[in-house]
């Protein structure tokens, strides 16, 4: 996959579902240009899907939400990335943090299982807005065609568990880093 565009015409677009503090946006307006070299734009903000909801789960269907994404107008060569705070799941897991489409270019993040109140923990809004920056950089890394990295610091690590978020922080290896350069030619 290449990407289509020049550079200077790069961007991320932040596509809010529900109810999404400003807060959040704002880090990943100031943060992922530092990441990525994509302007960062607040594209839309979305009604989350009442069919992406499974009752018996007391969960939202992930998928639904990347098929949402896909309709928001873009370039081609934008990245979309959608927020909401709904607990996601996909087949086979328990639960994600976030997913992602390379072929569409679309991720989706969840806010609710990175709040540490969500496991029972204080509210602290610095491991709160890394966490969120560290799911947003490794779905958007998917979106660029990167797979899962072995490297356990490396944002591409495949978090099991909120540990593995935090363990591995929102920078990638340089094996990772080598690959993203790559994509972005």
């Amino acid at each position: 996959m290449t990407i289509v565009s020049s550079k200077r015409d790069r961007r991320i677009l932040l596509v809010g579902f529900g109810q999404i503090d400003k807060s959040v946006f704002q880090i990943l307006g100031s943060e992922l240009p530092k990441t990525f070299p994509y302007k960062v734009i607040f594209a839309a903000t979305l009604p989350i899907p009442a069919e992406a909801y499974y009752r018996r789960r007391h969960q939202y269907f992930s998928p639904i939400f990347i098929k949402k994404l896909k309709s928001v107008p873009h370039k081609p060569g934008d990245l979309i990335l959608g927020i909401v705070d709904v607990d996601l799941f996909v087949p086979g897991l328990n639960f994600v943090f976030g997913q992602a489409d390379p072929q569409s270019c679309a991720a989706i993040i969840s806010l609710t299982r990175l709040r540490p109140s969500f496991y029972g923990g204080k509210e602290n809004s610095q491991l709160f807005a890394r966490r969120v920056l560290t799911e947003a950089v490794h779905e958007l890394g998917h979106t660029l065609g990167l797979p899962h990295c072995s490297n356990r610091r490396c944002v591409m690590y495949f978090s099991n568990s909120l540990m593995d978020t935090d363990i591995k922080g929102y920078k990638f290896c340089p094996q990772c880093q080598a690959k993203l350069k790559n994509r972005l030619k």
